[in-house]
């Protein structure tokens, strides 16, 4: 049985409009964290860049709320944390590790397909940070609600496991107070070594698509800052953000 992270709050909400948003509620009024909101039903999520993010009953939709240590880059580094953490409670729910791999920058694959997506929040460059995070527990997306170049969706529901959001919540949340443990006493290079050994497509050809154009060309690692390094044969670029596509 997984034991609740001392010092964290939980908190269950039947329905809410964004975990984001009542994280952003909650900071206003003063919370700072640590605390883990988590919506049976979300009914208006948001995604990277805008986007909206489907979140059906039956699905994961959470928060944390957290003051983050550090600088405003350090603070940006959770999103591997959160990868990290979630694909450990992948793991824990499943006992089948192999299915689970990280995409660069914010997302988790099961067997190479999309089942989890990160947000990361924050009014300003101090104050807390929001962590939030969509898991397909039940429900997979349909395909032509997809930017065009995305990867497929799955559920997790579709390996044959069934889980609640309130059941996958501890292990996810044990694993991230473990990591963050760790990120505060020695750094992002433990993290960011063990992030590496769990990437999809390293050192395969991808394609990063950036304002205004794109750049395809060989995911040779993620230097100390997060950034992803992408060797293109005639220089080697540190790309900080962008959508990350598989050929």
């Amino acid at each position: 049985m997984t034991v609740w992270p001392e010092g964290v709050r939980r908190i269950l909400l039947d329905e809410v409009d964004s975990t984001n948003s009542e994280a952003q509620r909650m900071a206003a009024g003063g919370e700072r964290g640590p605390a883990w909101i988590c919506a049976r039903r979300q009914t208006a999520g948001r995604g990277r860049r805008g986007r909206g993010w489907q979140a059906p009953e039956g699905n994961f939709s959470a928060s944390l709320l957290m003051e983050p240590q550090g600088t405003p880059a350090e603070a940006a580094l959770r999103s591997f944390t959160a990868a990290l953490a979630l694909r450990e409670a992948f793991e824990a729910v499943t006992g089948r590790p192999a299915l689970f791999s990280l995409k660069w920058p914010n997302d988790v694959l099961m067997s190479g397909r999309k089942i989890a997506g990160i947000l990361l929040e924050r009014s300003g460059t101090a104050g807390p940070l929001i962590v939030g995070i969509g898991v397909n527990l039940r429900h997979a997306p349909p395909a032509a609600s997809l930017d065009l170049g995305a990867l497929p969706p799955v559920a997790l529901a579709d390996c044959g496991v069934q889980v609640t959001a309130e059941a996958f919540l501890a292990p996810l949340a044990t694993a991230f107070a473990r990591r963050e443990a760790l990120f505060l006493a020695e750094g992002f290079a433990p993290l960011r070594a063990e992030w590496l050994g769990f990437a999809a497509r390293l050192g395969e050809t991808v394609t990063a698509r950036l304002p205004g154009r794109s750049l395809t060309g060989i995911f040779e690692t993620v230097d100390a800052a997060g950034a992803l390094v992408l060797n293109t044969g005639t220089a080697r670029h540190e790309i900080t953000a962008a959508d990350i596509q598989f050929s």
